[in-house]
This record gives structure tokens, sequence and C-alpha cells, in this order.
């Protein structure tokens, strides 16, 4: 699978394509292949750190059942909006332990903004390194750092 390193702000992402979708950003990594989506990504990305965009239109590999339910959720949060496992949980009727393990699962992060599902009465988790630390500088990179006061 092709794969293409970028870096970021808050580290280095390698995004990977999977029959003509994105399937995967992981942090770290390295990649060096050019394919239209991953440039496409690429790009985009570089424009959501320099704050020019705030959606992302790329083709996406959502993952079947529960997971990719969770997936379609989180894109359509708002940029600099945030949700709490609970009403992820509501929305799909299921648990909301459920919702943090499909979060923590996620394929695809940044893209599919895990990072705006906080917890009832926290932050939450987050896998990328740095942790929490990473997920509230992605937050107050989208203006969302008043919600979490």
């Amino acid at each position: 699978m092709p794969d293409l390193s970028v870096d970021t702000p808050y580290g280095r992402l390698t995004l990977t394509e999977e029959n003509g979708e994105l399937a995967r950003v992981r942090w770290g990594g390295e990649g060096g292949d050019r394919t239209d989506v991953l440039t496409d990504a690429a790009a985009q990305l570089a424009d959501y750190f320099a704050g020019s965009r705030r959606t992302f239109d790329l083709p996406i590999a959502i993952r079947p059942g529960l997971q990719g339910e969770v997936m379609r959720a989180m894109v359509a949060i708002p940029f600099g909006e945030t949700r709490t496992y609970g009403d992820l949980a509501k929305a799909l009727a299921v648990p909301a332990q459920a919702i943090g393990q499909a979060c923590g699962a996620n394929p695809i992060p940044v893209i599919v903004p895990c990072h705006r599902i906080l917890g009832a009465t926290g932050l939450g988790g987050f896998s990328a390194p740095g942790g929490v630390e990473t997920k509230v500088a992605l937050l107050r990179h989208e203006g969302a750092a008043s919600l979490l006061l």
C-alpha cells in the first residue's frame, strides 16, 4: 500500500492509501509515495494546519459496523466543536464505552477528528504521541480551547 509522510506542527504523520481511499493516518513513519489521493491529503492537511481549511474533502475508507458509524459521526462534527462519548452513544444507541473503544481505534486521526470527542467530565484519551496534550493542542488549533476550561 502506498504511503506518504508529512511533517505537521504536532509531529510527523504517515498517510496510507488503499483501493483509492485514505485508509490510515499514523503518527511517525517514513513514506514517500506520491499518488493523487496521498498528495491531495497532504495538501489538505497542510491547509488545515495553516488555518485555511476547516473540512477535509477526501475519499475515506470507512470501516464496517460500529467503527464506521462512529467514524461518520466524528466527521460530521464541525471544526471547533466537540461532542462527548455520551452524545455519540445516545445518537448511535450504543454504550459510551463502545464509542470510546471506536474512537481509540480510529484509523484516520485528525482527518476523522476523534480529538473532538470528550468525556463527560474530562478530556478522555488520545492515541497520539503526547496523548491528551496533543488532543488539547488540536482543539486549541480549532479554537475549541474555551471548551476545555
